[in-house]
C-alpha cells in the first residue's frame, strides 16, 4: 500500500442490519432498555436504526427517511432534540 489509495475497503461495511445491531448491543452494554435510546440519522440505511430506538429521529434527511420515522427536524440544529426531550433555554444556560 505504501500511503497509496488501492480502493480497498478496510473493516466491516456497516448496513443497514448493522447499524441496528450496533444500536442494540450498545443498549444492552449500558443497561438500558431500548426505549430508553435516542438515535439519530438522515439516511434510508438508519431507518431500521431509527425504528428501533424509543426516539428515532430523521435529521436534515430525504423525505423517503422523514416519512419512515416517527420523527424529524428538518430546519433546526442537533440542538433542537432538547426540545423534543422537554429541556427549556433557561435549562442549558448556566
Amino acid at each position: 500500500m505504501d500511503g497509496k489509495l488501492t480502493g480497498r475497503a478496510l473493516g466491516d461495511i456497516v448496513d443497514a442490519e448493522k447499524k441496528a445491531e450496533l444500536l442494540q448491543k450498545l443498549a444492552e452494554e449500558e443497561g438500558i432498555s431500548l426505549q430508553q435510546v435516542i438515535a439519530v440519522g438522515d439516511g434510508a440505511n438508519d431507518l431500521p436504526m431509527l425504528n428501533l430506538a424509543g426516539l428515532g429521529i430523521a435529521f436534515h434527511a430525504k423525505p423517503t427517511v422523514k416519512r419512515g420515522a416517527r420523527q424529524a427536524i428538518s430546519s433546526l440544529g442537533l440542538d433542537s432534540i432538547l426540545y423534543l426531550l422537554g429541556v427549556h433555554d433557561r435549562e442549558t444556560l448556566a
